[in-house]
C-alpha cells in the first residue's frame, strides 16, 4: 500500500442534468451497465438474472432508512436541522427506538452556529398537541450528543415517523416528499437504523428476485446501518488523510455458514454489503490471532495476515457465536486491496470523489 493516493484520480464529469431527481415508476426499468473481463455492455436491470448462475449467492443489506431529519425553529426564527446518526443512550437500536419520553442520540446539526446552547422545540406535530424538544449534552468533533424529550406516551420510533423527514441524498437537490418513504427503501428493508438507503438494492423488484430464485441463485441478508458519512465529501487531497466513517453491522450465524459454502461465488448487492462482507473476513482473521473482533479500523486490514482462507476465517467467528456477529467497521477499500469474500458487485453509480468510489 502506497502512502499517497490523489483524490483527483476519483474525479469524473457528472453533469447536473444526468442526475435523476426521482426514481423510475418501475424500479427494474433502470439502465444496467455490465462490466466483465474488461468489456462494457448495456442492458436493463430487470435482465440482471441473465448475468448470474445457479452457484451465485447474492447478499443483500436489509437495513431500513429512518426519517432521521428533524427541523426545529428557535424563538429568534432561526431554523436548525438535526440529523439523527446513531443511538447514544440506550446504545442498542431497538431499545432506543422503543424508548419513551426521552432518548439520547449522536447527531449532526445544520446551522449549528445559531444553536450554541438552549433547548429547541417543535410545538406541534401533525397538528396535534404534541411537542418535541432537543438539547445539546456534549460535542464530539463535528457531532453533537443530543437529548430528545417529549410528553406523550409514544416510542421514539413513533415520534420520528410523525415528525421526521427522510434523509434523501443532497445531490438530488430537492426536499423529501411523501413518496420517498416508500421509494427510498428497498423491498427487503426490515431492520431500522440507516440514514441513507443501500441504493443498489432500490432496483430490485419481486419479479427480479423471483427470477433469481428460479434460476437457483441463493439469497442471504446482513445488516449494515448506512451512516451519514456516505454523504460527507472527501476533503483531503490525499485519500490516506481522510478519516473514514464508522458503521455498525450485524451478520447472522446462518448467513456465515452459507457464505462458507459459497465462498467462491459471492455477489455483494451494494457497496454497503461489500464493506460488511470484507470486514467480516478480517474480523475472522483477528479472531484467529487472538485480537478483539468487534471492530475493524480504517487501514487495519492491510497489516493483517493476507493468506488465511475465507472458510477458516469465517469458521473462527462461528466458533465464538452461535447467533450473530455484531461489530463496527471503518474499513476503507482503495486500489491494491485484495477482495477476500466478494467476487461480483452490483452497485449504483456514485458521486465523483466520494468514499463510495
Amino acid at each position: 500500500m502506497t502512502n499517497n493516493l490523489s483524490l483527483s484520480d476519483f474525479y469524473y464529469l457528472l453533469p447536473e442534468e444526468k442526475i435523476a431527481r426521482y426514481p423510475f415508476e418501475k424500479r427494474d426499468e433502470a439502465a444496467l451497465l455490465v462490466y466483465r473481463q474488461g468489456q462494457i455492455g448495456k442492458d436493463v436491470f430487470k435482465n440482471l438474472p441473465a448475468y448470474l448462475g445457479p452457484d451465485d449467492l447474492l447478499v443483500f443489506n436489509n437495513t431500513r432508512v429512518i426519517p432521521a431529519r428533524l427541523w426545529f425553529r428557535k424563538e429568534s426564527g432561526a431554523t436548525i436541522e438535526i440529523l439523527c446518526l446513531e443511538p447514544y443512550d440506550p446504545l442498542n437500536y431497538e431499545e432506543s427506538f422503543a424508548s419513551r419520553h426521552k432518548v439520547v442520540w449522536k447527531c449532526l446539526a445544520g446551522n449549528a452556529k445559531k444553536w450554541k446552547h438552549g433547548t429547541l422545540k417543535i410545538q406541534s406535530i401533525q397538528n396535534k398537541n404534541l411537542s418535541l424538544s432537543a438539547e445539546i449534552l456534549d460535542k464530539q468533533n463535528n457531532e453533537y450528543i443530543v437529548i430528545f424529550r417529549w410528553d406523550e406516551d409514544l416510542s421514539f420510533a413513533e415520534i420520528l415517523e410523525m415528525a421526521g423527514h427522510v434523509p434523501i441524498p443532497p445531490y438530488l437537490s430537492r426536499e423529501d416528499e411523501e413518496i420517498d418513504r416508500i421509494r427510498y427503501q428497498t423491498l427487503y428493508a426490515r431492520i431500522r437504523g440507516a440514514v441513507a438507503a443501500p441504493t443498489a438494492g432500490l432496483h430490485f423488484t419481486e419479479s427480479v428476485i423471483r427470477s433469481l430464485q428460479e434460476k437457483g441463485c441463493g439469497i442471504e441478508e446482513l445488516t449494515l446501518h448506512v451512516g451519514a458519512g456516505t454523504f460527507i465529501p472527501v476533503k483531503s487531497s490525499n485519500i490516506y488523510d481522510h478519516n473514514m466513517h464508522e458503521e455498525y453491522f450485524s451478520v447472522p450465524a446462518q448467513t456465515i455458514q452459507t457464505l462458507i459454502r459459497h465462498s467462491s461465488h459471492i455477489t455483494a448487492v451494494g457497496t454497503t454489503s461489500l464493506r460488511a462482507l470484507e470486514s467480516l473476513y478480517w474480523l475472522g482473521v483477528k479472531c484467529l490471532k487472538g485480537l478483539d473482533y468487534h471492530s475493524l479500523d480504517q487501514w487495519e486490514a492491510y497489516s493483517l495476515p493476507q493468506e488465511i482462507p475465507p472458510s477458516e476465517a469465517l469458521s473462527a467467528l462461528l466458533a465464538h457465536s452461535s447467533h450473530h456477529i455484531q461489530a463496527t467497521t471503518r474499513l476503507m477499500i482503495v486500489p491494491g486491496y485484495t477482495f477476500k469474500l466478494t467476487h461480483k458487485l452490483i452497485t449504483n453509480f456514485h458521486q465523483p470523489e466520494s468514499t463510495l468510489l
